[in-house]
């Protein structure tokens, strides 16, 4: 492609510039200026406030004041610098813009987890008890919801909880009617322009809802696929929705006032299926999702966040804090398949989502990009095999099926697919082994996706026939598919990008090709001569955030005295590791999942049987502060919960951040030299109990547990045990294992990781 890469570069640097002004414009001129916990003094925040509206007026767009003090205002940024160095200040930071992380899933989870946990053992944990309702509150902070969806029907709730002292917002299309006692409160942050109603216009928001907590809703469907009954994971939940994203993302204030709201009004969990880019990460005082959610769980909120659409890239991972449960994505067992017959009567199996309705006969022409080039000299061989539209000779392509392939990055697939369309194309057969594992929609339009290996078979038969000829069917869903989970390819991927001492995803869940909810107003998904779909199907983490914030909601529900963190090491270690095959679950690229991909594996579907939890308290995350850089004086504010004697170690020791008691371990920067990490376990289900440990480690690595058994009685309810890490010097770069305990019973799992850098 003559002269291009001179093109990319002045195009990039172009783009370059054009990013920053728009990030620029993107805030306009927003700062958030966060001041702590609202149980400090209000004297310095106050004084702010009065200050900054004498100058400025209406500069103010939200007050934080219920949990956590702060505002957001218009600020210049010498403003912004000056207020940085007020008395009870934390930070002052640009407002960000975040970005959403775009029924057979639960009984998947279900029926796929079974083999591992006998319902027997414990009536507690009862899968019919989801249906029943309850006052427990699931807060989805997203894009609004569509309050008609039969999936928020509140036949058979009682009363709307005491405890709840939120409100349903009005707005031209939204009225205080549209709640009822299962939706039962709906904000919207209209600060700031782009959003005026808690109604949901994109999808994200209903679909999200009602993967978490949607009713059961019969004979669900998008026109006939994934036919069955359509359920959230606790449909005895109440929901609250809490609009924080418009057109142009997901503004950083918004999410704050959100979270400062939420927790006034007395929600249970939060799930976002949302965050930064990866790599974009900020530190953990200029982060709104780490800030609202640190606040959250100081006040027992569980807080719910997908991991991050950037896999497989390393350190991709986002929504990092200890805090957070943070959720990867995998698939389930329904596929998508959308079948091409060849003109010598050979079947390959593609995927996608097309409800074309070309002949069953191969009788069209099967055209391969390469021979159907264009004359322009600018384009070349390369670019014509990937279907650049540019480089296709158009009246080839009309009336044809095209072969493309997908190995140019310089246009997205959807780029070449609508381009190739236009062209005047009746079918595509796209090679890809990303867009073979995620069925996207392409509507009527007759489009399968293949795996690279499918793809040469078809490209060796256009090539090696003078007339290929082939055909593209309708999609048909194909369930009790082989092998799943598996890891979806878009999943972000470990270590963290704060600390490697935390690993970070921490469980995964089905988020791959979810049928949920929809607007039933959306044309765009709608097929010509049909009314709107009331379901739809979308891939991404921000599909499998919902299915854990519903299991959490769940074992509130049933234990309503537990911590956020005894219901994270509950959903944690009773994760699996094996897939439908009972084989170790493996990426998408055929190889074996590491806690890098999964954190503690898929997670279980009730009943769940934790045996023991680790207690995360806050004192170790305020510990965890101490041990990334933070001063005792910024600790003090930020912390509603503080012990008088508190007080950051002065020289805190290399492992600080892995003897947090956190449900996994992670160590880095390990020479070989022995490390102890310890960790205490609190037993929550039998008086008298005897724990054996079990060991899974990597060759090299030397792993010891003392003491090899903790014997549980009614006065010795927490027990603390040591694992000694020693290295033989020939380790590989990451090394990973687990740790179990179990009594027969129940079988408490830990993950761990090694790493020497």
């Amino acid at each position: 492609m003559k002269g291009l890469y001179f093109l990319c570069s002045l195009m990039f640097v172009t783009c370059l510039l054009a990013e920053i002004k728009a990030d620029e414009a993107d805030n306009d001129g927003v700062y958030i200026v966060y001041m702590g916990s609202a149980a400090t003094t209000r004297s310095n925040h106050n004084l702010l406030l009065t200050s900054l509206t004498e100058r400025k007026g209406n500069a103010i767009l939200h007050n934080y004041q219920n949990s956590f003090l702060g505002f957001a205002a218009h600020l210049t940024k010498k403003e912004a610098d000056d207020i940085a160095r007020k008395p009870g200040v934390v930070s002052v930071f640009p407002d960000p813009v975040l970005q959403l992380h775009t029924t057979r899933s639960w009984d998947f989870l279900k029926y796929h987890t079974g083999v591992e946990f006998d319902s027997r053992h414990s009536a507690k944990y009862n899968v019919s008890s989801s249906h029943t309702a309850s006052d427990t509150i699931i807060g989805i902070m997203d894009t609004g919801i569509w309050p008609e969806s039969e999936s928020f029907n509140d036949e058979g709730f009682g009363p709307i909880p005491s405890k709840w002292k939120g409100t349903c917002m009005k707005s031209d299309d939204f009225t205080t009617a549209n709640c009822n006692r299962k939706l039962i409160g709906a904000r919207y942050y209209a600060a700031g322009g782009g959003i005026n109603s808690p109604r949901d216009h994109s999808g994200h928001g209903t679909h999200v809802a009602s993967t978490a907590a949607g009713n059961t809703v019969q004979n669900a469907s998008y026109y006939g696929l994934a036919m069955g009954s359509a359920k959230g994971g606790f449909p005895g939940s109440r929901i609250a929705t809490y609009r924080v994203c418009g057109a142009r993302g997901c503004k950083g204030s918004n999410i704050l006032a959100a979270f400062d709201d939420a927790i006034e009004d007395g929600v249970d969990v939060l799930s976002l299926s949302l965050g930064s880019s990866a790599g974009y990460g900020p530190n953990f005082q200029r982060d709104p999702m780490a800030i609202g959610s640190f606040h959250a769980t100081e006040k027992g909120i569980t807080v719910v966040c997908s991991a991050g659409n950037d896999g497989p890239r390393r350190r991709s991972v986002v929504n990092v804090a200890p805090w957070i449960l943070t959720v990867a994505a995998s698939s389930i067992d329904r596929d998508f398949q959308a079948d091409i017959t060849l003109g010598d009567k050979t079947v390959v199996k593609g995927g996608g989502i097309n409800f074309g309705e070309l002949k069953k006969s191969p009788i069209y022409s099967l055209l391969y990009g390469i021979s159907i080039k264009g004359n322009s000299s600018f384009y070349d061989e390369i670019d014509a095999r990937n279907c650049i539209p540019r480089a296709l000779n158009q009246e080839k392509v009309k009336g044809n099926i095209i072969l493309c392939e997908n190995e140019d990055r310089l246009y997205s697939a959807k780029q070449k697919l609508a381009g190739i369309k236009r062209l005047g194309a009746i079918g595509i057969v796209f090679v890809s082994d990303n867009a073979r594992a995620v069925a996207s929609s392409y509507g009527s339009f007759a489009v399968a996706t293949v795996n690279r290996n499918d793809g040469k078979k078809i490209i060796s038969y256009a090539k090696k026939h003078r007339n290929p000829k082939a055909t593209i069917l309708p999609t048909v869903s194909v369930t009790q598919y082989k092998p799943a989970p598996v890891v979806a390819y878009f999943s972000a991927r470990g270590p963290s990008f704060a600390t490697k001492d935390l690993l970070k995803p921490d469980v995964a869940a089905p988020g791959v090709a979810i049928l949920a909810s929809w607007p039933d107003n959306d044309s765009v998904v709608k097929l010509a001569g049909k009314n709107p779909p009331h379901f739809y199907i979308l891939s991404g983490t921000s599909m499998a955030c919902p299915h854990v914030s519903g299991l959490a909601a769940m074992i509130k529900s049933q234990n309503p005295n537990w911590s956020p963190s005894a219901i994270r090491s509950a959903i944690m270690t009773t994760a699996t590791q094996t897939n439908n095959m009972r084989k170790p679950i493996t990426t998408n690229f055929g190889s074996t999942a590491t806690p890098y991909d999964f954190g503690a594996g898929e997670v279980a579907s009730s009943p769940l049987q934790p045996g023991l939890i680790y207690e995360t308290e806050t004192i170790h995350y305020l510990q965890f502060l101490c041990n990334i850089g933070y001063n005792l004086d910024t600790i003090k504010r930020i912390s509603s919960t503080l012990p008088p004697n508190f007080a950051c170690p002065s020289n805190p020791r290399e492992n600080s951040i892995s003897n947090m008691n956190y449900p996994s371990i992670a160590i880095s920067k390990f020479n070989g030299t022995e490390r102890r990490v310890d960790r205490t376990v609190t037993n929550v289900e039998d008086s008298d109990t005897i724990y054996r440990v079990s060991v899974e480690a990597p060759n090299g690595l030397e792993v010891k547990v003392t003491p090899k058994k903790l014997e549980f009685t009614e006065d010795k309810k927490k027990l603390t045990y040591q694992v000694i890490f020693k290295g033989d010097g020939k380790l590989k770069e990451d090394n990973f294992g687990a740790i179990t305990w179990s009594n027969g019973k129940h079988r408490v799992r830990s993950p761990f990781v090694v790493s020497r850098k």
